[in-house]
């Protein structure tokens, strides 16, 4: 009895031991991908999928010369992966000695970010100064594909030159939204719903009050830059935080895109019940 039991602990052991195998297995070549990501690497990666797939083609069509020819193409194609990868070898290497492996995929997140805020931020400030209307809606976790169709698309990489031109006026998007959906212009040109509220200053244009509209019906974050002020603004969770210096509007934003969720209250001096110039 006691064998047995000695048996099966060494059997869940064993279990519990090719599990962990599987992970890491997986886990490596996660990171592998992840480090290619962006790379030449990823399309030479699907060349030597097509070749192995014809490899086995030629195997069970019974090819036998291009099969033969296949092989001699995999055979020395380890050693043209050695050269060709040679790069991305080098920084994988680097960064295992460095012990920043398994940090990449937070620091790409975090360059992405910062890239994006900068670009948002460096847009918003030109238009701003010169007094250049804009809209722009920021999808979270509510999709905004209904007000999308409602304009041109786009599914543009986000960069400020990109953002200034679309907003220039008497251009063919400048009039009505662009709306951002997973890091990219997804459209311009889109209408949102306006808001209906009483309390909404009447000082406030039809930007504004879009903006206010959706914030109401979505968890969108909604920034305006005012025609007639240049004031810059941004509306979430049926707040809008008015009157934003650059540098309050880019920790701000940050905090709404890309960090937790701000309390209503978060400054009384930007809320819409606050200042009365917009």
């Amino acid at each position: 009895m006691q064998i047995i039991e000695q048996f099966t602990d060494i059997a869940a052991v064993d279990m519990i031991f090719k599990v962990l195998d599987v992970l890491l297995v997986w886990y490596v070549v996660y990171k592998a991908l992840t480090l290619i990501k962006g790379t030449k690497a990823v399309q030479l990666l699907k060349g030597l999928l097509i070749v192995v797939l014809a490899k086995f083609a030629t195997y069970v069509f019974r090819l036998d010369t291009l099969d033969w020819l296949l092989q001699e193409v995999i055979e020395w194609g380890f050693l043209a992966i050695i050269i060709i990868f040679q790069p991305e070898i080098r920084r994988a290497l680097e960064q295992i000695g460095r012990g920043k492996l398994f940090q990449r995929t937070n620091s790409q997140q975090e360059d992405e970010q910062t890239r994006l805020i900068e670009a948002m931020k460096k847009s918003v400030s030109y238009m701003a100064k010169r007094r250049i209307g804009a809209l722009i809606s920021i999808e979270k976790d509510t999709g905004l594909n209904e007000y999308v169709e409602t304009g041109i698309k786009m599914d543009a990489a986000i960069s400020s030159e990109l953002m200034i031109n679309i907003f220039i006026p008497n251009t063919p998007l400048h009039d009505g939204a662009v709306i951002i959906q997973k890091n990219q212009i997804s459209a311009s040109a889109c209408y949102l719903p306006l808001s209906e509220s009483a309390f909404i200053s009447k000082e406030l244009g039809t930007r504004h009050r879009a903006a206010l509209g959706l914030s109401e019906v979505t968890d969108a974050i909604t920034i305006v830059v005012s025609e007639e002020t240049g004031a810059i603004s941004i509306t979430a969770n049926g707040n809008l935080h008015r009157n934003l210096t650059i540098t309050e509007f880019e920790e701000l934003l940050r905090k709404m895109w890309f960090g937790p969720e701000q309390d209503s209250n978060l400054a009384s001096k930007w809320t819409w019940g606050g200042k009365k110039n917009g």
